[in-house]
């Protein structure tokens, strides 16, 4: 991934001259301001804010041809006030003149970071919606882990061939097949045509009807086939309901509501354990009933997802600026935020729309591969995803009723086994509300995966403790369940809300869709794969080659996965314009040696000097002071410079 003749250092652009004439004249908002940039030679980055370095009476007349032609005019001082408070969140209380905000509106302006919970029913509404979207996933792909221990039999298959050991993990992983194959790439036009809402409905059909058909089959390709289809429903859900909850969100609890759907998903996982539990003494009937029992969480989500707003974003996107403006001011608690955000967001827009020239989906699935900012998100993206397949969590998930089965208990014992999983694997997901925006994305995957090789290892060698019993599962439980604790805050939210926030808007839905594209299809590799490795390794050798998977998983994430916690969408394009090479040499020769000297050697004196730096200068909104004043101002507000990681090798 690495970029050639690449610049030691990238340098602050400054915004070009004030332009006296309206933008409306020439058909475009905000070019006079941003400096055009062309991704596919991104090492530069764009600037941070794309309203950084606009005089204030450019802007309010762009503010004024903005309203005009979006038909917004009875909102136009909230967004003329909106707009200053965009261009300098900081400073929102020392505007000046007719913007001037109220006392109300400055209230609510610091409340929103003083008390960032305190959001609208609407916007909660939104969270328990997406919530029920991950349980339904969770839930999907857990009904197979009782029904495994019958269903073969029932349908014919000889689990004792390999051709029946294949079938077997074909079945099992037919949701991800589907996913990875079809489900996820029709994200992106679906959304398109039918919007967020739309294709999250349409999933949810899938995720109800062959549920049903799956509960009937007579045969072995019949469930396969509706395993299939039930994989459509996953892949484009997993690929939108993080997407949607990203956008309807406010930047500070961003990271935690979309993390949501990985702490949900384990809550549907446990839900489904419940189910098998309960289920699983029924007799002949009982793998139908367990797998059938998914299709109960798809109702709600089907009956409330109207009653939830549509993605601001993907209304201006589609250009329908007055629903937007409807939708942000169900989302947000007052219209000075509303207004504040619809303009922001307007901003990067144009300055997408530029940069794309109206490319195709193809366009922008190679661009992935091809544009260095865009290159480094996918690298990044696919390291987090696979490394979600490569800590073996799944081998629990799916077949962890088989793996205490085989550990030396009874079917319906190892049923009571793998509810424990599914409850740790649970309450052990919500500490991540907090770490995630607190500790971070990337500190919580290097702190985590170390801790899970050994639990899995540990869980292996239990195995082979001479007889059966209480005992001898207890502990290979103990280790199993110290596993999901360990994965639960750290791999488990990590990659869904990291692949979501990596990518511009420009390329949200193709991005996401590849992400969740190459989760879902390692997980269908294992699910397939997996019988056979148990079958020729047993359960201490498949969990000491998933243990050496973590570590492998972890030497990646050290080497390719930047942190992104408390930076903004627009921050992340400087965190993404560091060349791989630069970034990896950081970590080897800087932050590795001062994590040696401060953590091992215990010098506290260490100090480590930061890759990132950005430098923010001030900017006015006072009417009173010069167009010459102003202009200098501007030209010192907004800069950033990534420090060459090579310049500072010594602490």
């Amino acid at each position: 991934m690495a970029v050639n003749n690449v610049p030691s250092e990238i340098q602050p652009v400054a915004p070009p001259g004030y332009n006296s004439q309206s933008h409306a004249e020439h058909g475009v908002h905000h070019r006079t301001a941003i400096k055009k940039t062309d991704l596919s030679e991104n090492l530069d980055a764009k600037i941070k804010n794309p309203l950084g370095g606009i005089p204030k009476s450019e802007l309010m007349a762009q503010v004024e041809d903005f309203v005009q032609e979006k038909g917004l005019t009875e909102h136009t001082e909230m967004f003329r006030k909106g707009a200053l408070v965009a261009q300098n969140p900081d400073n929102f209380e020392n505007i000046s003149g007719a913007e001037k905000l109220t006392e109300e509106e400055v209230a609510v302006l610091i409340k929103e970071v003083d008390h960032k919970w305190r959001v609208p029913r609407t916007l909660y509404l939104t969270i328990v919606t997406c919530s029920i979207g991950a349980a339904v996933q969770g839930w999907d792909q857990e009904g197979s882990n009782g029904a495994v221990l019958s269903f073969p039999q029932a349908l014919g298959l000889d689990t004792n061939t390999k051709y029946g050991t294949y079938i077997e993990g074909l079945i099992v992983s037919a949701p991800y097949v589907g996913s990875a194959l079809l489900g996820c790439w029709l994200s992106d036009p679906l959304n398109n045509y039918l919007g967020r809402r739309g294709v999250i409905f349409l999933a949810a059909q899938f995720c109800f009807w062959p549920v049903f058909g799956s509960a009937v089959s007579q045969t072995w390709p019949q469930l396969l086939v509706c395993r299939l289809l039930l994989g459509v429903g996953m892949g484009a859900k997993a690929s939108s309901v993080p997407v949607f909850a990203a956008e309807n969100a406010p930047a500070s609890i961003r990271g935690a509501l979309v993390m949501s759907w990985q702490m949900w998903t384990a809550f549907g996982i446990c839900l489904g354990t419940c189910a098998n539990l309960i289920l699983g003494k029924l007799g002949d009937i009982a793998w139908r009933l367990q797998i059938g029992s998914a299709f109960i969480p798809a109702i709600p989500l089907m009956l409330l997802i109207f009653l939830c707003p549509e993605s601001p974003r993907w209304y201006l996107k589609k250009g329908r600026y007055q629903d937007a403006m409807k939708s942000l001011l169900r989302l947000r608690n007052h219209p000075i935020q509303a207004a504040r955000d619809l303009y922001y967001i307007h901003a990067q827009i144009e300055v997408e729309r530029e940069i794309l020239n109206g490319s195709t989906y193809i366009q922008r699935f190679v661009e992935l591969f091809t544009v260095p900012r865009l290159r480094r998100a996918t690298l990044a993206s696919f390291v987090v995803m696979i490394s979600q397949q490569m800590c073996g969590i799944n081998i629990i998930a799916f077949y962890s009723t088989t793996v205490f089965e085989q550990a030396g208990t009874t079917a319906y014992t190892a049923l009571i086994a793998s509810f424990g999983f599914g409850l740790v694997n649970f309450v052990f997901a919500w500490p991540a509300i907090w770490t995630i925006d607190t500790f971070g994305r990337r500190s919580l995957l290097l702190f985590t995966f170390p801790n899970m090789a050994w639990s899995l290892l540990a869980a292996g060698l239990c195995t082979l403790i001479p007889g059966e019993g209480n005992l001898h599962l207890g502990l290979v439980a103990l280790f199993v369940y110290i596993f999901a604790a360990f994965y639960s805050p750290g791999e488990g939210p990590v990659p869904f809300t990291y692949s979501a926030e990596v990518f511009p808007l420009s390329h949200r839905e193709v991005g996401m869709a590849w992400a969740v594209a190459v989760c879902l299809f390692f997980a269908a590799v294992l699910s397939i794969s997996f019988p056979a490795i148990l079958d020729s390794l047993h359960v201490v050798g498949a969990f000491c080659l998933y243990a050496g998977f973590n570590i492998v998983a972890f030497v990646m994430i050290f080497l390719w996965v930047p942190e992104t916690k408390q930076r903004t969408l627009e921050e992340l394009d400087y965190v993404f314009a560091v060349p791989t090479r630069t970034f990896m040499r950081y970590q080897c020769f800087t932050w590795l040696p001062w994590f040696v000297k401060r953590h091992v050697l215990f010098q506290k004196d260490a100090v480590l000097e930061p890759l990132y730096r950005f430098d923010i200068g001030a900017t006015t909104n006072s009417e009173s002071e010069s167009e010459d004043k102003a202009q200098t101002e501007m030209e010192e507000h907004t800069s950033a410079q990534v420090i060459h990681a090579d310049t500072k090798q010594s602490m």
